[in-house]
């Protein structure tokens, strides 16, 4: 991992070439991550990956809710010549969830991002085939939304049943 200097470091060479390209640091429990602004996510990635963060270990999506942006995508990058991994950050509001695909520049993101996309409504321009992967095509709505409808079928228990299905037979 690298450490809080050079995470600074590394911040403070995205933003001499991009001044809004990233937001914040976090260093926590070892755990190194950029906070990018999401229209630079794909400069900040560019970046990195030249920088030797090579391989793309995941795409997450995270829902913030209630705060907002609420939406947040999270890259976890790894340098496989010296062992070290930066996770990279970027949030997008509910209203207007989209953010640059970086298929292009990692093809492993494929598939998580389609997965993203699924799970939360995040639209990453520029996918070559962004549709669901997990869910039916005709379901509606993002099941990882926080705001998502919890329900389905009563659990049949003993101490329940005559109130649910009725006496088993």
């Amino acid at each position: 991992m690298p450490d809080a200097t050079e995470l600074e470091l590394t911040a403070q060479e995205l933003r001499d070439l991009d001044a809004e390209s990233v937001l914040d640091t976090e260093f926590a429990r070892g755990r190194a991550t950029l906070v990018a602004g999401a229209p630079r996510v794909l400069t900040v990635l560019e970046h990195l990956r030249g920088r030797g963060y090579t391989f793309l270990a995941s795409v997450h999506g995270v829902d913030y809710y209630p705060e907002e942006p609420r939406l947040g995508v999270i890259y976890e990058l790894l340098d496989m010549k010296r062992p070290d991994r930066i996770s990279v950050k970027a949030r997008v509001s509910t209203a207007d969830a989209r953010i640059a695909s970086i298929v292009e520049l990692f093809p492993s993101a494929e598939f998580q991002e389609r997965e993203v996309y699924d799970m939360f409504g995040v639209v990453f321009d520029g996918h070559p085939d962004l549709r669901r992967i997990l869910m039916p095509e005709d379901y509606d709505g993002f099941p990882q939304r926080r705001d998502f409808p919890v329900g389905g079928e009563p659990i049949l228990f003993t101490y329940n049943e005559a109130q649910s299905y009725g006496q088993w037979q």
